[in-house]
This record gives structure tokens, sequence and C-alpha cells, in this order.
């Protein structure tokens, strides 16, 4: 049995709580544990990640969190460096699966994070999960 570290970016709670659901239920479903741990926004979700990587405590890791599209920049900075950072530590070795939603508006991260729709909580951990299986497979 794997551990599991969910990752989330507590910036949309209600959005949250969605991806929150899907993740954690395909965990359970496919025989794991996990635990969650909030950091403010997506830019800290690969930190959080890497320091608990250091831990040696988990197995892998879920990112999760919604990035909307504002009147500025920052977006295109938010979800272009959270993703490449989780990125880089994918290519360390770390089993994560990307759950952190970038996109238009509220209803785009509705449909995307309800478990009954299209459940990119649940998807970010099977992704989890089957990187770990080729981790091992690999090892």
């Amino acid at each position: 049995m794997a551990k599991i570290l969910i990752v989330e970016a507590r910036f949309y709670g209600h959005l949250n709580d969605l991806l929150l659901a899907g993740a954690r239920a395909a965990i359970e479903a496919a025989g794991h544990s996990h635990e969650t741990v909030t950091v403010p926004g997506a830019l800290e979700v690969p930190g959080a990640i890497a320091l608990a990587a250091e831990s040696g405590r988990y197995d892998g890791y879920v990112a999760l969190g919604v990035v909307i599209r504002g009147e500025t920049w920052h977006f295109e900075i938010v979800a272009g460096e959270s993703a490449r950072a989780l990125m880089a530590l994918t290519l360390d070795g770390l089993a994560i699966g990307n759950g952190i939603l970038t996109v238009e508006n509220e209803a785009q991260a509705l449909a995307r994070a309800r478990p009954e729709e299209k459940d990119k909580g649940g998807e970010a951990a099977r992704a989890a999960l089957a990187m770990l299986a080729l981790r091992e497979r690999f090892a």
C-alpha cells in the first residue's frame, strides 16, 4: 500500500473541495492511503512537494489547485511556473499527478473539478499512481 500526499493550493475553497473529493476517492479505490496539506497558492505546491519528498514518508504526490485567468499577466506566471516546477520534480523521479487547473473562468473550473464531470482531482491521483507503478517497474 502506497502513501500519497495531496498538496492543495487552497485559494478557491469550494473548487478545491471538489478536486479533493475526486483525488481522495481515486486513491482509496486503488487501496492506498493519503494525507493532505494545504498551501496558500499554486506557486507553493511544488515547494511543499519538494519538502515532503525530503522526508521520505510518501510514495507519490497529487498537486491540486485552481488558477483562473484574471486581468493581469499573473495568470501566465502562476500557471507556467507551477507546471514547470512540478515537471522538474517529476524528472527528478517523483511520482506526481498534476491536478492544478488553469482555466478562463469559474464555470470551466467547476466542470473540471466536479467528480461527476471531468474529475480532474481523481485523474491527477490516478496519474500519480500510474507514475508510481512505472517508477517501481523501472527501479
